[in-house]
């Protein structure tokens, strides 16, 4: 899975920032209706899963990873279609999209972690991220009444962090490939 993701550290940095931005336009417009929510939340979820499927090709053959990359990108891919295939549903129905999305994300980016563990240290990093996701996912169902302004802010929170932790975890793997290539280059 290491070298997957060693092949495709780029593809983690664009997840990550596509996260970020998707959680700064959610506080930057905070007012913004609920049809628009919806529609950047499926934007966001359908490119994070081309972006997921993406590592997941550049994986060389053989490898143990493909199966979690392509199903974690297949997630995405299927909660960006579904949002906009019924982009007039209630806020709860895209809250608990959202939300399940994010428990079953988190715990594949766990489970990731945790192959990685003898590969990568820091492998926290990616813990993290996964634990991250799997508590919003909660938060999101223990709380759906909660009204549509703080509903748009955890989402907003969520993304930055989530984007951030990917950001760090990329750039981590860019600095075991670095050392690699200057190595064949002497």
């Amino acid at each position: 899975m290491i070298e997957t993701l060693k092949r495709g550290w780029w593809l983690l940095v664009l997840r990550g920032l596509c996260a970020v931005l998707f959680g700064i336009l959610a506080f930057a417009w905070p007012g913004m209706t609920l049809v628009t929510l919806v529609l950047l939340f499926g934007a966001y979820a359908l490119v994070n899963g081309i972006f997921t499927l993406g590592l997941a090709f550049r994986a060389p053959k053989g490898t143990g990873a493909t199966g979690t990359l392509v199903l974690l990108g297949l997630l995405g891919i299927a909660a960006g279609i579904v949002t906009f295939a019924y982009p007039g549903a209630t806020a709860i129905t895209l809250l608990w999209i959202i939300a399940f999305w994010a428990i079953f994300s988190g715990v594949l980016e766990i489970a990731a972690a945790i192959r990685l563990r003898k590969e990568l240290t820091n492998e926290w990093m990616l813990i993290l991220a996964g634990l991250l996701s799997v508590l919003f996912g909660v938060l999101a169902i223990a709380r759906p009444g909660a009204g549509a302004l703080s509903i748009i802010w955890l989402i907003g929170a969520y993304a930055i962090l989530f984007g951030i932790m990917m950001l760090a975890l990329a750039f981590r793997i860019r600095a075991l490939v670095a050392p690699a290539g200057r190595t064949k280059l002497a």
